[in-house]
């Protein structure tokens, strides 16, 4: 039975279990391309493996552009 998060204003089902770093590889974004915001606190890219996300949890995905 999935788990429902918020991601990025939008709602989705997910696994139950699945980490961070499993939801970018399913959605085909580079973890190195984005910083992870969950229930509101920036997480470190080296723990994205080991943050399971929970029901109700609500993320965003900030995207830098460069430019000049």
């Amino acid at each position: 039975m999935p788990i429902h998060i918020t991601l990025n204003g939008k709602s989705h089902a997910v696994e139950p279990r699945m980490d961070i770093l499993s939801l970018l590889q399913t959605l085909k974004v580079p973890p190195g391309s984005v910083v992870v915001e969950r229930n509101r606190s920036i997480l470190h890219r080296d723990t994205l493996d080991r943050v399971v996300l929970k029901d109700g949890d609500e993320l965003e995905l900030i995207r830098f552009v460069g430019g000049g």
